[in-house]
């Protein structure tokens, strides 16, 4: 056995008194034909230095290893940090040195041990897996194809179109860093405790921001304002950046935007465009 199934998982979580937390996220894949269609559709293999977040009990980073890439995971809960590279050990004895752990959270980890990462693997918890992803996207610029797997929900949402019904903040944000595409479906019966959901499988492409005199920052906070109240026209929404809704206009006409459209039609390009007529006023 090189990969966990449903008896060892159970075992691996007893050993350190792991009761797996529904706030947290904390549902661990068991199924090892499931670990392996993960990782396939990865393309992750030899060369390949694997940034992995919320390894757990490790089901995804055994079927990672297994392909001969590296893996460097950044695991929050301490136990599971410690107990992780004894798995691997005992497991995959040949592949235990291609293994780093990291015990902190990734929203604050900036470094990372040895070589730099070419790839992104994770099983995200649906609360922070936007704010995590532009983290990574941020801080560790090596990296240029990732594969996430996430509420099925939250995948659809992030790979989303301009005028989807479920096109919003964290879809252009993403924009602004990768091509996104949904690339599988994974269903609650394979992991332990078993979820209320679907997961989805997106697969991550980095690609060059825009080109622009205004920052990330200051984008992104056009993004969000202009998704606050999302029933608004765009220079209501915007009205309080520019300093009345004609002023808001003008600006919005300047980028060669409609002013009446709403947030949800836009592209990450659009909004840039609006930024730099905003400036300094974000």
């Amino acid at each position: 056995m090189t990969l966990l199934d449903p008896t060892k998982v159970r075992q691996l979580a007893a050993s350190i008194d792991l009761r797996p937390a529904k706030q947290r996220g904390q549902n661990y894949v068991i199924d090892a034909n499931t670990v392996r269609r993960i990782v396939t559709r990865s393309g992750i293999g030899v060369g390949d230095v694997v940034l992995e977040v919320g390894p757990g009990l490790g089901s995804l980073t055994l079927g990672l290893l297994e392909t001969g890439a590296e893996v460097t995971a950044i695991e929050i809960e301490e136990s599971c940090a410690q107990l992780l590279p004894h798995t691997v050990a005992e497991l995959q004895p040949d592949n235990a040195k291609q293994l780093r752990v990291v015990n902190a959270d990734a929203l604050q980890v900036n470094e990372l041990p040895g070589p730099p990462p070419t790839a992104v693997v994770a099983n995200l918890p649906y609360n922070v897996s936007v704010p995590v992803l532009i983290h990574l996207f941020e801080a560790f610029g090596t990296w240029t194809k990732g594969l996430v797997m996430v509420q099925l929900e939250v995948a659809d949402r992030l790979v989303a179109a301009p005028g989807s019904k479920v096109y919003g903040v964290p879809s252009v944000k993403l924009a602004w860093f990768a091509e996104a595409a949904r690339v599988g479906i994974v269903p609650p019966t394979v992991f332990w405790p078993v979820p209320n959901v679907d997961s989805g499988l997106v697969s991550l492409t980095r690609r060059e921001p825009p080109i622009t005199t205004v920052s990330r920052q200051q984008v992104f906070s056009l993004i969000d304002a202009a998704f606050a109240q999302r029933r608004k026209m765009l220079r209501a929404a915007l009205a309080p950046i520019f300093g009345s809704s004609v002023r808001a206009s003008d600006a919005i006409a300047a980028a060669g935007v409609d002013p009446t459209v709403r947030g949800e039609v836009l592209d990450i390009k659009d909004f840039v465009r609006i930024a730099e007529q905003a400036g300094d006023s974000l």
